[in-house]
């Protein structure tokens, strides 16, 4: 009777896959990032041999080199894929949500809980910070959307802040690739109990029409979220 393979051995290999496919799309998006990664990790590996050269230690250092090399390599990998995979989803509907249902921290967010024809919609993060009312479309039109459930959600929310944050590409709107950095720069004004307490309320009211009515748009496609840093 055969043996089922442990987990390890059938994680290992997963993981492997996952590399190569992200270096893939990673060598399609910008062809130089693979050769920075890799003078990268060469680059680490030569400080720190220079090191244990200058201290008198190089048996110890040379092992210790390989594994800065490995771990710069990767961090360096990690950040280069993500910014690929921001490239990839910027423009497509649904981008920003992505980038809102990966972020790190206690957010809960509530997707397109307003949005028309356009497919110009807001989402909804509650965190630390308060409510976040994050909007994907032009300047012109997202506007009214953020105004009307900011006014919908307001009496739930009390005097918890709410902010509006417009994504997009347009004059006094915040790229989806900086939407991250921007929402973990606001200050921390609640409590994990509040948070709480606040998703309950505003998860309580009835839900505004989430999208309209009436065939999509062709070629549109709700994106996949950003794949976490490799660590």
């Amino acid at each position: 009777m055969s043996k089922k393979p442990t987990d390890g051995a059938q994680e290992s290999p997963g993981r492997l896959k996952q590399i190569r496919m992200v270096a893939q799309v990673l060598r399609q998006a910008d062809p130089k990032a693979l050769p920075i990664v890799f003078a990268s990790a060469i680059g680490a590996l030569v400080v720190v041999i220079l090191i244990g050269l200058l201290i008198g230690q190089l048996w110890f250092f040379i092992p210790l080199g390989i594994l800065a090399a490995f771990a710069t390599g990767m961090i360096v990998f990690g950040q280069l894929a993500q910014r690929a995979q921001y490239k990839v989803i910027a423009g497509q509907p649904g981008a920003a949500a992505a980038i809102l249902k990966n972020m790190r921290g206690n957010w809960s967010v509530t997707e397109a809980v307003s949005g028309n024809r356009n497919l110009d919609m807001v989402h909804r993060a509650v965190g630390r910070a308060g409510v976040v009312l994050v909007s994907e479309g032009p300047r012109s039109r997202v506007g009214p959307l953020l105004g009307a459930e900011k006014k919908r959600i307001s009496r739930a929310a009390q005097q918890v802040p709410i902010y509006d944050v417009q994504v997009g590409d347009d004059e006094g709107q915040i790229p989806v690739d900086k939407l991250q950095r921007h929402l973990m720069k606001l200050p921390r004004n609640l409590t994990k109990g509040q948070v709480a307490e606040l998703n309950d309320r505003l998860q309580a009211l009835p839900r505004s029409m989430q999208m309209p009515k009436g065939p999509m748009p062709r070629g549109a496609k709700m994106p996949k979220g950003p794949k976490p840093k490799l660590r």
